[in-house]
């Protein structure tokens, strides 16, 4: 059996139409608020750089527990000004298709996402401090992907197809290839968007797709077989 079918999948609990009214909103969250993370993520690294203090001891430092805090403040600290930017527009561009397309459930796997993945950074991570917001980046893209697989609609598949398209090449950093890089934090991050996805899949589905076979076209040859008959038998006579 394929994994990918266009037969009709009830699987309950579809999302009804919205309207227009309501399309715009959802419109505008889905990129407020987006921004409004990234704009507090700019506001301290330029904290950072006018004052001059390094706020990396606040980030997640593994099995201590004043590193318990970062937790919290981890995912809005980076390094440096290409650790910033290597993050924004993945991050903008991941959940503004997570809150747009899964307005269900996007909350509730981000906030899974933000303090689980933090959590498991603090069991079983490296004893260094971990910072950044790459960890909800790869758990936003493995919650889209596999998504469109648990799912089984074109919506998400077709949303799965684009995040393999542009962030295919991420899944290195799962790997302990870079031991600079929090890689820890990214996997962590993966495995927390793979269990919202499988979780999740059946809540927030868009609308069903069937697709019908014609039925009239062997009734619309019968017809003609049957004139061509009576026409043979006028002709005979």
């Amino acid at each position: 059996m394929s994994i990918f079918s266009f037969e009709k999948i009830n699987t309950g609990d579809n999302r009804p139409p919205m309207h227009k009214h309501d399309e715009k909103k959802h419109l505008q969250l889905s990129i407020f608020m987006p921004l409004v993370f990234i704009i507090i993520i700019w506001i301290v690294k330029l904290f950072e750089f006018v004052s001059g203090i390094d706020l990396s001891q606040y980030g997640l430092l593994p099995r201590h527990y004043s590193g318990l805090r970062g937790i919290l403040f981890s995912p809005f600290i980076h390094g440096d000004w290409n650790h910033l930017f290597s993050n924004t527009i993945p991050f903008f561009v991941l959940s503004f298709l997570m809150i747009f397309n899964y307005r269900k459930v996007a909350f509730k796997s981000f906030v899974f996402i933000f303090f689980t993945s933090g959590i498991l950074v603090w069991l079983f991570g490296r004893e260094n401090y971990h910072i950044g917001a790459s960890g909800l980046v790869y758990g936003m893209a493995f919650f889209i992907f596999f998504s469109g697989i648990f799912r089984k609609n074109i919506q998400s598949i077709a949303l799965s197809l684009l995040i393999v398209f542009i962030y295919g090449s991420i899944v290195w950093g799962i790997l302990p290839i870079d031991t600079k890089t929090s890689w820890e934090g990214h996997l962590m991050g993966a495995i927390c968007g793979f269990i919202t996805a499988f979780y999740f899949r059946k809540v927030d589905l868009p609308a069903e797709l069937i697709l019908e076979d014609d039925e009239d076209e062997p009734e619309q040859e019968e017809e003609i077989t049957v004139h061509y008959e009576l026409t043979n038998n006028d002709e005979k006579k």
